[in-house]
């Protein structure tokens, strides 16, 4: 275990990124909002709807929620990095990410919350559990990504890298986040898992159930994001080529 980071300090919050989610995020915050974390609201340059919809969120719950606004939509990535970097300079432990749009199944909350006390230099790393309600091309476009993060790890230590749904150390994330920082959008999620995994950290993967709600908005871009990811991809690539030598060792001596 890091010794910058121990379970007697433990002081976990929620972040929750939201863009254009003015219909869903009422509901969701509902639902974390009953297991009685702190939480903050990142709004990703969200349209003035949506803007008005989070200030009103805010304004009541104000002793529980907190609002962040980008000025610009800059990417799931980084309203969760913004987030992150606020709590940790508010004295915050760790944060546990909730997508906005009503996905993530957040009566697992307490379970990742006790993992993450147990183990506090850890990535709690949710590992999805699919209903009929999955769209089959992104169900399975998914594996590819699975394959590239396995090359590029030398493990199958990362079950899904793609769940948003993840409680994070601050100490630790955050100055790994200032020497590597990671892609700002969908390419978000693997990148910070990956580098994580290089910097010999652990990870505990929890299975937990994710839906895709009915009229549910995406922002996925088919052309954009899946060019930020290949070019992701890429890039962690040639960064394990080079760190291959350590990585070989730790694999066969860890």
């Amino acid at each position: 275990m890091d010794e910058s980071v121990s379970n007697n300090n433990f002081k976990p919050a929620i972040i929750i990124p939201v863009y254009n989610h003015e219909d869903a995020i009422s509901t969701t915050l509902d639902e974390v909002l009953v297991y009685g974390y702190p939480i903050v609201l990142v709004n990703d340059g969200s349209s003035e709807a949506c803007t008005k919809v989070l200030q009103t969120l805010a304004n009541r719950h104000n002793e529980s929620v907190h609002l962040l606004h980008l000025n610009t939509n800059s990417g799931k990535g980084a309203a969760v990095k913004s987030g992150m970097k606020y709590l940790l300079e508010q004295g915050f432990s760790h944060a546990l990410q909730v997508d906005a749009d009503g996905q993530h199944n957040v009566t697992d909350i307490p379970v990742f919350m006790r993992t993450a006390e147990l183990s506090p230099a850890s990535i709690i790393s949710g590992y999805p559990i699919y209903d009929q309600s999955v769209p089959r091309h992104r169900y399975y476009a998914r594996y590819l990504t699975h394959v590239w993060v396995w090359i590029n790890t030398l493990s199958f230590t990362i079950k899904d890298s793609m769940c948003g749904f993840r409680v994070y150390p601050l100490h630790l994330i955050c100055a790994q986040l200032n020497k590597s920082p990671c892609g700002d959008r969908m390419d978000f999620d693997t990148e910070i898992i990956v580098r994580w995994i290089w910097t010999g950290h652990p990870v505990k993967n929890i299975p937990t159930r994710v839906r895709y709600p009915e009229n549910g908005i995406s922002h996925f871009n088919a052309v954009k994001d899946n060019l930020l990811i290949s070019w992701m991809h890429t890039r962690l690539f040639f960064g394990m080529v080079w760190r291959l030598p350590p990585l070989l060792w730790r694999k066969f001596n860890g």
